[in-house]
């Protein structure tokens, strides 16, 4: 998944955390370009380094001192560290939101000026499918990660209007090789185009806190990028070339949260702890 052209200013150090993840272990790869070394991090193991061009630093986000380390000597932060999936609340606490915390704090420590923010969809998880979105439109979490990826995105705009860290917060949408079903046909996010994305954010100037919507080209897109134009993200794939193998799938039921909620399946997930 390597982007194949030369980036003419790559960074010394770019850190991402979540390296692990799925999407991590994609962006290992996408993202050699644009630094000398990149700095790979998360709490569960990965593969070694392969070469002077990757650090691999495990790291707690609920450890504090640990993120300030892990944060020390980088020039930019691609945050995709956490819980990625719907929890109950105490699993979400601590890396979610303490952790989103710890990466600002060690950012400003360091002087750190640029944060990519991975949030998501779910932060506007409970309008219906039918409606389209912009950055302005109020946030509807569909539940406790929704929630924490709103913290988040208040996070990064008190830390940019207080400090002058410069944040892209990406509500990705459903990024995974070709979309599962029929509700990913309009959020799907192809690799590719999370590269592009992600190079977007990182080399754009003066991107204050900027909320962009992480889709591709897809039809019946429910999201309007008006307010992040300056970013020039051009999304090149298209879910249309998957569209009659998704639809030979069964039909859900008309009253299926995924037929009718932008955050699917997440609106109904819980609640946790009623046993």
């Amino acid at each position: 998944m390597a982007t194949s052209h030369t980036v003419q200013n790559p960074f010394n150090r770019l850190l991402l955390t979540g390296a692990a993840g799925g999407l991590g272990k994609v962006l290992r790869e996408s993202l050699k370009p644009y630094a000398r070394v990149l700095r790979l991090s998360d709490i569960a193991l990965m593969a070694p380094a392969v070469d002077a061009s990757e650090e691999i630093q495990l790291c707690d986000l609920t450890d504090k001192h640990a993120v300030h380390q892990l944060v020390e000597g980088v020039d930019a932060i691609l945050h995709f560290g956490g819980v990625s999936v719907e929890r109950p609340f105490e699993e979400i606490l601590g890396p979610n939101i303490s952790g989103v915390f710890h990466i600002y704090e060690a950012a400003r420590r360091h002087g750190v000026k640029r944060v990519i923010f991975a949030s998501s969809n779910h932060v506007i998880g409970f309008y219906k499918q039918d409606q389209t979105l912009d950055a302005r439109s109020p946030r509807r979490p569909d539940g406790y990660y929704g929630l924490s990826k709103s913290y988040g995105e208040d996070m990064a705009t008190f830390y940019f209007d207080r400090y002058g860290i410069e944040t892209v917060s990406i509500r990705i949408g459903s990024s995974f090789p070709e979309p599962q079903n029929r509700r990913m046909l309009s959020t799907w996010l192809s690799f590719a185009d999370l590269t592009q994305l992600l190079e977007r954010s990182l080399y754009t100037p003066d991107v204050g806190h900027t909320v962009v919507y992480g889709a591709s080209n897809n039809p019946n897109l429910w999201w309007d990028n008006r307010y992040a134009a300056h970013l020039g993200f051009a999304p090149k794939d298209s879910s249309d070339v998957f569209r009659d193998k998704v639809q030979a799938q069964p039909m859900p039921a008309a009253n299926d949260p995924s037929m009718i909620y932008q955050g699917g399946a997440f609106v109904a997930a819980g609640p946790f702890g009623d046993e």
